[in-house]
Order: structure tokens, then sequence, then C-alpha cells
């Protein structure tokens, strides 16, 4: 009877791990394809200011990070995905938060750098609405591909400028300290 038991809650944990993760009403499933490659979920937390949750964010990996560093210079496919959950952001606010984190982060300022820059910024012109879902997906050799609501939106070359993107949350000076936690799943 005992080992029917244990095998009964071995079984039903397995099965609770395989479920999709919740934060925030947004479901994250723990592997993602994108562009037909698949990445695991390494952590999810919130964004918040002023106590008020703006978006989801969620790293997916192809595998596990203990290091920022490696992570951050890995040339590996990876994603961060941005959940919106408030009608309080706007176009505007993306744009002034994207130049604050590359003011953090971007530490090759050269006007190849600022184009990059300005073409990511360029994404968030059109309104941004409760539930819009952005991926920023990296691939060797082809950069980042920013996806709207699963649709490509830009693609931008270069590792510098996937360090730099993905430094805004997980960098030195990270947009939110507890999300970089977060997003390192921890």
């Amino acid at each position: 009877m005992r080992k029917i038991f244990i095998l009964l809650l071995t079984c039903s944990l397995f099965y609770l791990s395989l479920e999709a993760k919740e934060i925030a009403g947004v479901t994250l499933e723990e592997e993602r394809s994108i562009d037909g490659i698949t990445l695991s979920l390494q952590g999810a937390g919130i964004r918040n200011k002023f106590f008020i949750d703006l978006y989801v964010a969620s790293l997916y990996t192809t595998k596990a990070y203990d290091n920022v560093t490696s992570l951050l210079k890995a040339d590996e496919p990876m994603c961060i995905t941005l959940s919106i959950i408030s009608s309080l952001i706007s176009s505007e606010t993306m744009e002034d938060a994207s130049r604050e984190g590359f003011a953090n982060t971007a530490q090759n300022n050269t006007p190849e750098m600022n184009k990059k820059i300005e073409t990511f910024i360029a994404v968030f012109k059109e309104p941004i609405g409760n539930n819009d879902i952005y991926d920023l997906m990296y691939i060797p050799q082809g950069g980042i591909k920013i996806y709207k609501n699963k649709t490509l939106r830009v693609s931008i070359s270069g590792l510098d400028f996937k360090e730099a993107l993905f430094g805004i949350w997980l960098g030195d000076k990270p947009a939110q300290e507890s999300l970089k936690q977060a997003l390192l799943g921890k």
C-alpha cells in the first residue's frame, strides 16, 4: 500500500510540474517554440512601478544559466517575452523606459548601436494595449527578432545589441532587481 501511495504521489507531482505556470493572469508555458527553436522557461516575474503591475516578463533559453554574465554573452537562442497587463503602458512609457534601459546597459554608444536602439524603439510607436505580447527572440547569426502578438515587426542584427537589450532586465543596472532575480529563476 505504501508503494502505491508513493507512486501516486510521484505521478501527481510530475503531472503538476508539467502544467503551465501563471503569473498575474498570464499563462507561462514551460516550453515554447519560436522560429522552430524550442526554448525552456528559465524564469518569470512582474515589472511594477509605484506598486502598479505593468507587465509580466519571462525568459526562455535553450539551457539553464546560473551566471548572468554567461547568459548575456551567450551566442545561443533565447527570448524575453513581455506580456502587457496594465492599460497604463503606452507607446510613450515604453519608449522612455527603453531609452532609460539602454542608457544603463549599452556600453557602445556608437552611431550603429544608436541606430539599432532607434529601430527597436520604433516598434513601440504603434498603440500598445492590455494583453499585447512582445517576444524579443535572439537567434545566433540572425540577431534579435521582435514580434508583437506573434507578428514579426523588425529584425536587428548583432550579439552586441542582444547583450544591451537583455541587459535592460538582466544587467548590472536592471529595470528592477527583483524582476532580474525572477527571470534568472531565483
